[in-house]
C-alpha cells in the first residue's frame, strides 16, 4: 500500500457480524492474525486491511452485512483508497459464485475453511488492492442493484474479478492448537464443540452454509476449557449448530440419517465415540466455580441420559436453550423437524421433572407458509401453558436454496408481523409472572459491568438466532441510581434476561443477591449473604 510505513506490521481491522459460532471465528482469525505477526486495530480508517466476517441467516442478517460492505467500501473511497477489504463467513459460503459480480470492490471473499489461513489472505487481499487501484477498475456499487440482482445475477464479470477462496462444502473444525483471541469479556467464553449441521429443516440454509455436523474430539474440548477456567472464565458457552448431536458423528461407520428421535436414540445407545453427557461430565470434573451452559439443542435429540446428566453435574447451568419452531403437529411436518406436539410436551415436562427449576428457552417461527389462523392460535395457547422462561419470536423469512421458499401459501409480511407481535405479547404476560416468582428469593448472579442510563433504558432485544427476545420494558423507566448488570443460572449473555444490583460487587465474579423487585424481563437485587 502506497501510504503504509514499511517499517510498522501490517494493521488489520475486523468487523463481526451474526452469532456467537461466527464471532468464534472471528476470535480464530484474530488469534491467527497476531500469532502471523499483524497489528490489530479497532480503528478501520487506521486499517491497511479490513475484514467484514458477515451472517446470512436470515434475510436481515443478508442486508445488515451488504450495508457493512457497502459502508466500509465508501469509507476507504473516502478515507484510504488503498485499504484492502475482505469478505468471511456465511454470505461468501451461501453465495460464492455470485458476490464477486454483485460486490466487485471487494478485493477476497473467503470462505470457513479458510479462517486460520487468514493472515496469507491478508498479504493477498493487499496486493490485489495495489493491482486494482493502479488499474482504476474497482467501481462502488449501489445496494439497490445488489438488492435487485441478488435472486437474478447475469453471468458477466467484472473487469478485476476479486479472488474468492471459499470451498462450496466446508470441513474446518478449530481445536486446542487453533490460535485465537478473544472478544468477550474476560469472565465469559464461547466453546465452539462441533461445526455444521445434518438436520434436514425445510426454513434452514445452515447446512448449506456450514457444511456437514463434525465434532470436535473431547479431550481437545476439554484442554480447552481448563485454560480457560485457568484464566479467569466464569462462564462457559457451549455453542455448535446442534450441541445435541455432539459425538455421534464419530461413530465407526456414521450415517448422518438420523434426525427422528427414535433413530437418534438407538445410534445413541450403540455409539463407541464421546456424547454429548460424557463432555458435560469431564467439563464438570474441571476443578474451580464456573458455569457450564448449553446451548443450541435440537428437541428430536434430547435423551434420558442428558437430562440426568444435568441433574448430576452441579456446574452444569439450570438452563435449555432448544428451539422448537412450532408446536402444530402439520407445521412441525412442514418444516421437517421430525417431533410431534406430543412429543414435544412429554420432554418438556421429563427435562422440569428432573432437573427442578430449570430455565426453558426456545424460539417460534410465525408466518411459516401455510400457517392458518387456527395453526397459529395453537401456538398462542402453548405459549400461555407451557410458560416458558425465555423464548424468542420469528418472522418466517423466505430464504432462497430452502424447501419452505418454494412452498405454496405464503404468509404476507402484515400477517407475520402481526403474529409475531401478538406471540410476544403472550410471552410478555408469562415473563412478568416469571419475573415476580423470584422476588423474595436469593440466588447466584455473574456481575457483568457497571450499567450505564442507557443500558437501563434499553430492553428491546432481537438476534439473527432467536428472533425478538424481548419488546419495550414499561417499567424500566422507574430504575434511578447505580446498578450493576448482572445474570443469573438461567440467562444467557446477550439474549437474556438482566438482574440489576443496587451496591457493589466484583465485576467478572459472582455475587449472591436477593430480589427485591422486578421490570417485565429483569429482575431488582440488592447483595447479599449466601
Amino acid at each position: 500500500m502506497a501510504n503504509r510505513n514499511p517499517e510498522r506490521p501490517v494493521r488489520v481491522g475486523l468487523i463481526s457480524l451474526g452469532c456467537a459460532k461466527n464471532l468464534v471465528d472471528s476470535e480464530i482469525m484474530l488469534g491467527s492474525l497476531i500469532k502471523g505477526g499483524i497489528e490489530i486495530t479497532n480503528d478501520a480508517t487506521e486499517a491497511d486491511v479490513l475484514i467484514v466476517n458477515t451472517c446470512s441467516f436470515i434475510d436481515a442478517a443478508q442486508e445488515e452485512s451488504i450495508d457493512t460492505i457497502l459502508q466500509t467500501a465508501a469509507m476507504r473511497e473516502a478515507r484510504n483508497r488503498g485499504q484492502g477489504l475482505i469478505v468471511s463467513g456465511c454470505l461468501p459460503q451461501r453465495f460464492r459464485d455470485e458476490l464477486p459480480k454483485l460486490l466487485p470492490e471487494v478485493d477476497v471473499f473467503m470462505g470457513i475453511d479458510q479462517v486460520a489461513r487468514v493472515t496469507e489472505i491478508v498479504s493477498e487481499a493487499l496486493q490485489r488492492r495495489r493491482a486494482r487501484l493502479a488499474s482504476a477498475s474497482a467501481v462502488p456499487t449501489a445496494k439497490s442493484a445488489i438488492k435487485k440482482r441478488i435472486a437474478e445475477l447475469d453471468r458477466a464479470k467484472p473487469v478485476s474479478e476479486p479472488l474468492v477462496d471459499v470451498n462450496l462444502r466446508p470441513s474446518f473444525i478449530p481445536d486446542f492448537a487453533t490460535p485465537r483471541f478473544r472478544l468477550t469479556p474476560r469472565h465469559f467464553a464461547y466453546v465452539k464443540i462441533a461445526e455444521g449441521c445434518n438436520h434436514p429443516c425445510s426454513f434452514c440454509i445452515i447446512p448449506r452454509m456450514r457444511g456437514s455436523h463434525r465434532s470436535r474430539a473431547l479431550g481437545d474440548i476439554v484442554n480447552e476449557a481448563r485454560q480457560l477456567v485457568g484464566d479467569g472464565v466464569k462462564e462457559l458457552n457451549l455453542i455448535s449448530q446442534d450441541s445435541t448431536y455432539y459425538g455421534l458423528d464419530l461413530r465407526a461407520n456414521h450415517s448422518r440419517h438420523i434426525a427422528s428421535p427414535e433413530k437418534f436414540r438407538a445410534a445413541a445407545r450403540s455409539a463407541n465415540a464421546p456424547t454429548l453427557c460424557a463432555l458435560l461430565r469431564e467439563l464438570n470434573a474441571i476443578p474451580g466455580d464456573f458455569w457450564i451452559r448449553l446451548l443450541y439443542t435440537h428437541p428430536a435429540h434430547w435423551t434420558d441420559e442428558l437430562i440426568e446428566t444435568i441433574a448430576d453435574c452441579p456446574k452444569v447451568a439450570r438452563y435449555v436453550d432448544m428451539p422448537l419452531q412450532h408446536i402444530h403437529d402439520n407445521m412441525l411436518e412442514r418444516m421437517r423437524r421430525e417431533t410431534s406436539r406430543q412429543y414435544i410436551a412429554d420432554l418438556i415436562n421429563r427435562i422440569r421433572a428432573g432437573v427442578p427449576g430449570i430455565a426453558l428457552r426456545t424460539t417460534f417461527i410465525v408466518g411459516f407458509p401455510g400457517e392458518t389462523e387456527n395453526y397459529f392460535a395453537t401456538l398462542l395457547d402453548f405459549i400461555r401453558e407451557t410458560r416458558f422462561e425465555r423464548l424468542g419470536v420469528f418472522a418466517y423469512s423466505q430464504e432462497e436454496g430452502t424447501r419452505a421458499a418454494k412452498m405454496e401459501s405464503q404468509v404476507s409480511e402484515q400477517i407475520k408481523r402481526e403474529r409475531r407481535n401478538a406471540a410476544m405479547a403472550a410471552q410478555h404476560e408469562v415473563a412478568m409472572s416469571v419475573s415476580q416468582s423470584f422476588v423474595g428469593q436469593t440466588m447466584k448472579v455473574l456481575v457483568e459491568k457497571q450499567a450505564t442510563t442507557e443500558e437501563i433504558k434499553s430492553a428491546r432485544v432481537s438476534s439473527w438466532e432467536h428472533g425478538l427476545l424481548r419488546d419495550e420494558d414499561t417499567h424500566l423507566d422507574g430504575l434511578r441510581g447505580p446498578y450493576l448488570i448482572a445474570r443469573g443460572e438461567g440467562d444467557a449473555p446477550d439474549i437474556d434476561g438482566r438482574v440489576y444490583v443496587r451496591g457493589r460487587s466484583p465485576v467478572g465474579d459472582f455475587a449472591w443477591v436477593k430480589i427485591v423487585g422486578h421490570t417485565d424481563y429483569d429482575l431488582i437485587a440488592e447483595p447479599t449473604n449466601r
